[in-house]
């Protein structure tokens, strides 16, 4: 765990020199939600990971603690314990690499699955509570708190991906509109309009968050990659 930081100093205090970095995500220039992991990629394997990790200086008007964890052996990942502060420059240096990115509004989706909905805050603020639902008793909705890690348009949803074969009576294959993932298992907030009648007073998907297809839409368009999605009972 990575110690407190002081408004506008690096989360990790004090860089020391570390193994050459290849590539920092989020790029220059980018601009992210308030939930966005960072990840460094070295140029090679790393077998000392306490120096590499202390070679990150991380700097923000309010950089808040973090996670370190290992994604491959080249690649090191920082994930923040609270958000970024939003529409704010964070500078990150490591190896003899550095770059700056941005964030923008704090958009932050909340799924109540109890409720049946999904709302969504923008800088504090409900602008939008939608009916929704959840995974079913079989296939639940992990709870906690994950981030938007990528917008597909469109996306194949096959129930053998999930080890559902599709003669089963729980086996799909669909074709889904409006897709933002939030975990690497393939939890998706999307468009459902086969569950409309449901959303708002049953959960009956495998595991996703299902919304009508204006709800899905206007989501999708507002969500930025490392928003953050809080599933909740």
């Amino acid at each position: 765990m990575v110690g407190p930081a002081p408004a506008g100093t690096a989360a990790v205090p004090r860089p020391q020199p570390g193994p050459t970095v290849t590539a920092i995500s989020p790029g220059g220039g980018e601009v992210v939600g308030v939930g966005a992991p960072i990840e460094i990629t070295f140029a090679e394997p790393v077998s000392n990971r306490a120096r590499a990790e202390q070679s990150v200086a991380i700097t923000s008007s309010d950089t808040p603690t973090g996670q370190f964890s290992w994604l491959s052996d080249r690649v090191l990942q920082f994930k923040p314990d609270q958000f970024w502060p939003a529409h704010s420059p964070i500078s990150v240096t490591a190896g003899g690499f550095s770059t700056s990115f941005e964030t923008g509004a704090k958009v932050v989706g909340i799924a109540d699955i109890d409720a049946h909905t999904f709302t969504v805050k923008i800088d504090d603020e409900v602008v939008r509570e939608m009916p929704a639902s959840m995974g079913k008793a079989k296939f639940p909705t992990p709870k906690g708190t994950f981030t938007a890690m990528s917008k597909e348009k469109t996306v194949i949803m096959d129930s053998r991906t999930i080890g559902i074969p599709l003669s089963d009576p729980e086996g799909y294959k669909l074709t889904v509109k409006d897709a933002v993932r939030i975990t690497s298992g393939g939890v998706y907030v999307h468009s459902a309009p086969w569950s409309v009648g449901s959303q708002g007073y049953a959960n009956v998907s495998h595991g996703c968050i299902n919304l009508s297809p204006d709800n899905a839409a206007w989501y999708f368009d507002t969500v930025r990659v490392g928003d953050p999605v809080i599933v909740q009972a």
